[in-house]
C-alpha cells in the first residue's frame, strides 16, 4: 500500500475509564465551546477561546486552537489513531470511521467526540520506550511520525509509504512553559513506570514477583510469607499484622507478573479461598476487566491492585527496600515541577 496514511495520538484524561474503548469512540473536552463543528478554521477557534477561555493565556490559544482544528477537520476516515490509556496502562489502536458526535451531557465534560472501530489493544510493555516516549506528548492531539510504523505492525497493517506531512502542523506543537512542564511531569511518571515494570519482567520469574510482593507488604508494616510454588489454590502470599498470623485479618494475595488485563475469573478464583476473618488482593501488573473492576465494587473483603497502583506503591516504600531490590530497580530522585496546584 503506498499514498498517505496518517497516525494521530489523542490523550484523554484518566477519569474517562474505559467507556471510550467499550463504545468506540476518542474525545476532547473544550465543553464551553459547544459543537466544535461550527467553527470552520484556526482563527474561529482563536476567537471563541477568547471569549470563552478568557482566563487561559494568549500565549496558548494558537496552541489550542491548532489542537482543536486537528480533531475537527484534519482527522480523516481511515486515518489510525493511538490512545494511550492512563487509566490501565493500555495502549489502544484503532482506524477513525468518519463519524463525529457532540454529546452535550457527557459524564467525563469531553462532548466532541470521533467514532473509531478499534483494531487493538496492547500493554504499554509490548512498545519500545522510544516509541512510549512518543505518544508521551503533551498535546492533547498529535501526529505521530517517528515510530508510526510501530504501532501499524501491532494490528497488522501492511508497510506504508507516507507523504510528507504538511507543514501547517508544525508550529502547533510549541506550546507555553507551564504546559510544557506539566506535559514533561506527566511524562517522567509515566516513564519510570515503564522502567519499574520492565526491570520486573525482565529480571524477576513469577515466583520471584511474589517474593517482591511479599517484601513490599512487609515495608507496609505487615508480615508476610510466599506459599510453597504448588498447591497455593491461587493464593501466593500469605500476609498478616501479628508476627504469628493467628489474628485477623488475614491476606491471601494473588500476584500476576503479566502486563496484559486480567479476567473476572481469575479474580473469583481468589475469592473463592477466602474464609472468616480473611480479605483478598490481587496484585497484577496489568489492568483488570471492568466486570473485575465492578467486582471488586461490590466485595468489600476483595481489593485489585494494578500496574500503575502497583508502581505507585513500590515509589513510595522505595526507601525501605532491600539493597537486592533497589539494584535490580535502580532509581535516581529528580525534582519535577507541579503546576496543577
Amino acid at each position: 500500500m503506498t499514498g498517505r496514511l496518517t497516525v494521530w495520538g489523542v490523550h484523554m484524561g484518566e477519569h474517562v475509564g474505559t467507556r471510550p474503548v467499550e463504545n468506540g469512540y476518542v474525545s476532547i473536552g473544550w465543553a464551553k465551546l459547544g459543537d466544535l463543528r461550527a467553527y470552520s478554521d484556526r482563527e474561529a477557534f482563536k476567537s471563541a477561546l477568547a471569549d470563552c477561555y478568557p482566563e487561559k493565556k494568549a500565549g496558548s490559544r494558537p496552541v489550542d486552537a491548532g489542537i482543536l482544528y486537528r480533531f475537527t477537520h484534519q482527522m480523516k476516515a481511515g486515518d489510525i489513531v493511538v490512545y494511550p490509556s492512563k487509566h490501565d496502562r493500555m495502549v489502544n489502536i484503532g482506524r477513525f470511521t468518519g463519524e463525529t458526535d457532540y454529546v452535550a451531557d457527557d459524564q467525563d465534560g469531553y462532548p466532541n467526540r470521533r467514532r473509531v472501530e478499534w483494531l487493538g489493544h496492547f500493554p504499554r510493555n509490548d512498545f519500545s520506550q522510544s516509541a512510549l516516549n512518543e505518544i508521551g506528548a503533551f498535546i492533547t492531539v498529535f501526529l505521530i511520525q517517528g515510530h508510526a510504523g510501530e504501532f501499524l505492525a501491532k494490528v497488522g497493517a501492511q508497510p506504508y509509504q507516507a507523504e510528507p506531512v504538511p507543514t501547517d502542523l508544525a508550529p502547533e506543537e510549541v506550546a507555553d512553559d507551564d504546559a510544557a512542564t506539566v506535559g514533561v511531569s506527566r511524562q517522567a511518571e509515566m516513564t519510570t513506570g515503564d522502567f519499574i515494570i520492565r526491570q520486573i519482567t525482565g529480571k524477576l520469574s513469577g515466583y520471584e514477583f511474589e517474593e517482591l510482593v511479599a517484601h513490599l507488604l512487609e515495608c507496609m508494616g505487615y508480615t508476610a510469607r510466599v506459599t510453597p510454588r504448588s498447591g497455593d489454590g491461587g493464593v501466593d502470599v500469605i500476609a498478616h499484622r501479628d508476627k504469628l498470623g493467628f489474628e485477623p485479618p488475614i491476606l491471601k494475595v494473588q500476584c500476576k507478573r503479566k502486563t496484559d488485563q486480567t479476567p473476572r475469573p481469575e479474580v473469583d478464583q481468589l475469592l473463592g479461598t477466602l474464609g472468616d476473618g480473611e480479605f483478598g488482593l490481587f496484585v497484577s501488573l496489568g489492568s483488570f476487566s471492568r466486570q473485575a473492576v465492578e467486582l471488586e465494587r461490590n466485595r468489600p473483603k476483595l481489593r485489585l491492585i494494578d500496574g500503575e497502583q502497583f508502581v505507585e506503591l513500590l515509589l513510595e516504600h522505595y526507601g525501605r527496600l532491600s539493597p537486592r531490590y533497589r539494584s535490580i530497580i535502580p532509581l535516581k530522585q529528580i525534582y519535577v515541577p507541579d503546576l496543577q496546584g
